[in-house]
Parts: C-alpha cells; structure tokens; sequence
C-alpha cells in the first residue's frame, strides 16, 4: 500500500504532529467524502505501508520528522510557483523561505525524495507566458541539484476552481500556447539538470521535451526502497494519470492556505470551521466519529515483491 499524504489537503504545512501519530500508532480513520458517514480504517503497519508521498506548498513540519521516517521510503511533491499573494495568499516569500526550505530539506534527505511541481499553470493579464518563462527559470536556477525532476500541468477548472478563481482575470490558454510554454520551461528545466513530465495532461505527447509524469510513482519508490511494486494504475484518477494505486489519508476543507486555484476547498469559512475540530491525537484529520458513523476496516496489503530464484514474488 502506498500512502498519499495529501492530494486533499497540506499535511506537511499542517498536520505533520497529527501524520507522525498515525504512524506511531498503526492506524489512520478516514472519512468517506462522497458518504459523510462511512469512516474506513487504515492499518499503518510495516507489513503494509510500502511508501509514502507527501504533497505540500509549505512542508514547514516535515524537516523536525525526517529522521523518524528515515525507515519508511517516501518522498516529496513540493509546489513551487512564480504567483504571487493575490493568487498564494497564504504562503511565505518564495526566494525568502520556500527555494531555500527546498534545498535545506534535499541536503539532508536526498534530491531523489524532492520533486519540484511547478503547477497549475494559468494566464491572466499579470501571469503571462514570459513571467512563467521568467519565474521558472528563477527557481529552476537555484533548484539546481536539489531535484532531478519538474512537474509542470495546466489549470483545470474543477467547480471549486472555478468559483475560487473569480476576479484573476483568468484567460484561455490555446493548445499551441501549452505546447509553446510547456517546451521553454523542458528547455530551462534541462539546462538544470531536471527532467520535465507532465500531470495528467492529455496533449502531453505533443510536447517538446516533456514526458507522461507519474505524481506517485512507482520508479521512484522503488530506488527509493530498494524494492520492486507490483502495483496497477490508480482508477480512482483521471485517465490521462499516471500514478500508480494509492489510498489518500487526507480531508477536504482542512488547508488555510487559501490558494485561489484550489479544488479541495469550499472557502475560508468552511475551513476555519472545520479546523476547530483538529486534535494531533484523534485518528481522524480534523473531526471525530459519530454515533451514525460506520467504521469499516480497509482492506490493505503490501505491494512489495522481493527477488526469489531469479523471480519476482510478492511479500
């Protein structure tokens, strides 16, 4: 089983004290988003936790925890983009904090658990193709040899989205404009020693200099531990993913960061409110079960093959 944490929500910002209890006690709840009511329970034992990718903008709470999860192989998806507190409000200065917080954390657990995400990408009057061009490079530059890969992708106006972009002056983006910007920014990521891929893309092989990218990947935590995965496709994402199968232990409407782009927040307000019921100690992320809950637990097991006999089989 491989652990997403989070595509719903920023654990490393955030919620770092609460995933490291996770861990320590062996079990995570979470709650059904699409059925309020169903709460799956998953086990966090070594026998079954083959990885762990982290997602975050600000991974502030993870440099205090990377010894203690120095035995399990993970890595992480950090975001870095060249908008600005209009559209990252809650963010710290990037060149200030976030280049530098980056490269603190790839000399102390290896370039090969960071990966650079450089999206969504949008244009509007002030974000235009040259300041991508321009901010990309800026960070590419000092990203030098604290990563090995970019991942780029472009806006998808998911409902949430959509409402939270309201009065960016956001502008359509033609498929020769992605292909365009999408092969300058392979050209600057190459020049600094990266690979670019995209996410979930679906004009991806028209690109110049970019590969189909894969945000938990299979490769990657597979050098990372040692091991082969013997693991399908990820069903429950879109068909242009590449990602492999995960189970994700994150909430919706838990992240304060308020990005304007954001699909897994309804508001300031909801977030807020939800965020009142976070207790490091709770096995769920920010709530608790209730009499009406159902508490199932999750089918889980490893996806780990070890080399037997000059074969591959499953642990």
């Amino acid at each position: 089983m491989i652990i997403s944490a989070s595509r719903r929500t920023d654990i490393p910002a955030y919620y770092m004290e609460w995933f490291m209890e996770r861990l320590r006690d062996g079990e995570a709840w979470v709650r059904n988003p699409i059925n309020p009511r169903q709460i799956s329970r998953i086990r966090l034992g070594a026998d079954t936790v083959d990885g762990i990718v982290f997602w975050s903008k600000n991974p502030v709470g993870l440099a205090a925890y990377l010894e203690e999860l120095q035995p399990w192989p993970w890595y992480l998806q950090f975001t870095l983009t060249g908008y600005e507190g209009d559209i990252e409000p809650g963010l710290p200065d990037k060149n200030r904090e976030l280049i530098p917080l980056f490269c603190r954390l790839a000399d102390k657990a290896g370039a090969d658990r960071m990966v650079w995400r450089y999206d969504p990408i949008f244009f509007s009057e002030k974000y235009t193709a040259s300041y991508h061009e321009k901010t990309f490079r800026n960070i590419a530059e000092h990203l030098r040899g604290s990563t090995d890969q970019a991942v780029i992708s472009f806006l998808d106006l998911y409902r949430k989205t959509k409402r939270n972009m309201k009065g960016t002056g956001l502008k359509e983006i033609t498929p020769e404009e992605m292909k365009s910007l999408a092969g300058i920014l392979a050209e600057i990521a190459a020049e600094n020693g990266m690979k670019t891929v995209s996410c979930a893309e679906p004009l991806w092989a028209g690109w110049p200099g970019v590969e189909k990218g894969a945000c938990i990947d299979r490769e990657r935590l597979e050098k990372i531990g040692g091991f082969r995965l013997k693991a399908g496709k990820d069903k429950g994402q879109r068909t242009e993913c590449g990602c492999m199968e995960s189970i994700d232990i994150g909430a919706y409407d838990t992240c304060p960061a308020g990005c304007r782009y954001c699909y897994a927040s309804e508001g300031k307000e909801g977030v807020s409110l939800k965020r009142l019921s976070y207790r490091a100690d709770s096995p769920l992320l920010c709530g608790e079960a209730n009499s009406g809950d159902r508490i199932y637990d999750r089918k889980v097991s490893s996806l780990r093959m070890e080399r037997f006999s000059g074969e591959f089989t499953q642990m």
